[in-house]
């Protein structure tokens, strides 16, 4: 049987993939593996979701399945994912749940877990919980043994007063116009931009369950660009439908990606002594330029594999104090224990405000080489990435990029699709490499 965990929780259409009747054991595995046992206290799980119409059905499931085994479910309504992963710690909880597809389209769902103090799972204990998923129940309470739902009330107040000292400078007079994608972010990042002193422009902002990410968000800039030039803003900030990502928009309508909102942030931090052994913590994904520019200023670049939970398992074991991803998944661990969207616009607002320069200034260190991302739906990601023909097209790629590019390719972690990206000199050759391999790829279907 097919792992149920990806790299960021469990996902797959609602209702299809992701059914009522799934949520309801994860819910009672995660409480199974995941209690803290001798605790004289009642068990507690924090619960979130985004807007999309299907955690609403979801988030009632789950509640079932961590009522049935004895847990208290304290939920916390629509919320970021990282607000989710702050309030398990904030509340002492004994872990958290939070119900959302990211940046997927509204008919996706997913369910992402986080253990004690808000950390991630370990792909150990994901296994336990599949484990316990396709045991099935095991001895049920009864009478007063069986878990209650409790609202939060509380939780957003608690959440932004926790973003608010991302803020180390005051942003009176920067004005930001904020794409929200109809998701999670809707409340939260407005509110915490105007309390930190910006003047904002929200955009996307109306979510009603069925338009989050649709047209809109970090995956769609467009509207961002164009709302960013016409309201004279000094920059544009792009949220995902959970708000773990930020991506940015220059004066201008430069996009301004995750890899040099890293150069930017690296540099405000090594100039301040916070960039912890001067190490920046980057997947694989990120731009040669990236390492160009880091390894100008004296900052050593440490790469992992793809998902913010592999950076965040290399922060972690080096003690580092920055890393993220191309894709605007950018972890400070001193401001929480996964990428929280809004911490980075307000860190990256507050460099702005401190040096009295323009983004696009701030980010001149990043000089972006050419790079080609194809996505290729397919049948069997990991068989079709395997296929001696697939791996054949990628060596024959990489003999004539040298060393003046690279090639990757990698099955995602979250759809049925493998993802072909190339870089090189000039984009015409990255374009035409990134084409013959993906119709390699393409052939395997």
């Amino acid at each position: 049987m097919a792992r149920l965990f990806g790299t960021d929780g469990v996902r797959g259409v609602a209702n299809q993939d992701l059914t009522a009747e799934l949520a309801v054991a994860l819910g009672a595995a995660a409480a199974r593996r995941l209690i803290r046992t001798g605790a004289t206290r009642r068990r507690v799980a924090v619960v979130g979701r985004d807007p999309r119409a299907s955690g609403e059905m979801l988030e009632a499931a789950v509640i079932a399945g961590l009522t049935s085994e004895g847990v208290d479910a304290l939920r916390v309504g629509v919320l970021p994912t990282p607000a989710v992963a702050y309030l398990t710690s904030a509340y002492d909880a004994d872990f958290g749940v939070m119900i959302s597809a990211s940046h997927n389209p509204m008919p996706d769902n997913g369910i992402k877990i986080f253990g004690p103090g808000g950390l991630k799972l370990d792909d150990a204990t994901e296994d336990r919980i599949e484990e316990l998923v396709r045991q099935g129940p095991g001895n049920r309470p009864t009478g007063a043994g069986i878990g209650r739902i409790v609202d939060a009330e509380d939780a957003l107040e608690r959440y932004l007063r926790h973003v608010g000292k991302a803020a180390t400078t005051r942003l009176d007079g920067l004005t930001v116009v904020v794409d929200c994608a109809h998701g999670a972010a809707s409340t939260a990042a407005p509110d915490a931009y105007r309390a930190a002193g910006a003047t904002v422009v929200p955009i996307h902002a109306e979510p009603d369950g069925l338009n989050i990410n649709d047209g809109c968000g970090s995956t769609h800039m467009e509207t961002l660009r164009a709302a960013v030039v016409s309201h004279g803003a000094d920059l544009g900030l792009a949220h995902d439908g959970d708000a773990d990502r930020c991506l940015a928009v220059a004066a201008d309508g430069t996009v301004i990606d995750g890899d040099a909102i890293m150069v930017v942030l690296a540099l405000a931090m090594q100039e301040a002594g916070e960039l912890a052994s001067d190490t920046l913590v980057a997947t694989v994904m990120s731009n040669l330029g990236l390492h160009l520019a880091m390894r100008a200023a004296g900052v050593q670049v440490r790469t992992t594999g793809v998902g913010d939970r592999y950076v965040l398992e290399e922060l972690r074991a080096g003690e580092f104090s920055l890393g993220g991803e191309q894709s605007g998944h950018i972890v400070l661990p001193a401001f929480g224990t996964t990428g929280d969207g809004i911490v980075t616009g307000l860190r990256l607002m507050a460099r702005m405000a401190q040096t009295r320069r323009s983004l696009a200034a701030l980010a001149e260190p990043m000089q972006t080489l050419p790079q080609v991302l194809i996505n290729v739906e397919v049948t069997d990601k990991a068989a079709v990435a395997r296929a001696p023909s697939v791996q054949e097209a990628v060596a024959r790629a990489e003999a004539e990029l040298g060393d003046t590019g690279r090639i990757l390719l990698r099955p995602s972690g979250t759809e049925q699709m493998v993802r072909v990206m190339v870089e090189a000199a000039d984009e015409d050759t990255a374009r035409q490499l990134a084409a013959r391999v993906a119709e390699s790829v393409s052939a395997q279907n």
